[in-house]
């Protein structure tokens, strides 16, 4: 017997396991994205913790794009190595400081990439 919960990891699951490089890059961004969002309300409500736990996800899904970067395929990987690692830095910052407005930043240049990403795919 399932419940909701489990339904919807299996959904996940399959959703994840079958999607191409391309769609996998696309949620990743969709996830980065929303863990900056929640992080800018966990701001706004003095939720350290909360805060703390949406940017740690956020950086370790910005590790994970660093991670799958193709150097091989030229510069274009060194250009996002070096601006995913800025805006690591800048999330560390931002929690430190609690500073809602180096989340924005770094949120908007994510949106931009996976603009960008989708007009490719």
């Amino acid at each position: 017997m399932y419940n909701n919960s489990n339904a919807y990891n299996i959904y996940e699951t399959n959703n994840v396991t079958t999607a191409s490089p391309k769609k996998l890059l696309i949620m990743l961004y969709d996830g980065v994205i929303r863990f900056c969002r929640l992080a800018e309300v966990a701001i706004r409500e003095k939720n350290i913790e909360k805060k703390n736990e949406y940017l740690k996800r956020a950086q370790d899904i910005l590790a994970e794009l660093a991670a799958s970067l193709n150097f091989e395929a030229g510069e274009t990987a060194e250009r996002l190595a070096a601006l995913y690692a800025f805006m690591t830095r800048e999330l560390v910052e931002a929690n430190i400081r609690m500073d809602e407005e180096k989340v924005q930043e770094v949120r908007g240049f994510l949106e931009e990439l996976r603009e960008a990403w989708v007009a490719i795919s």
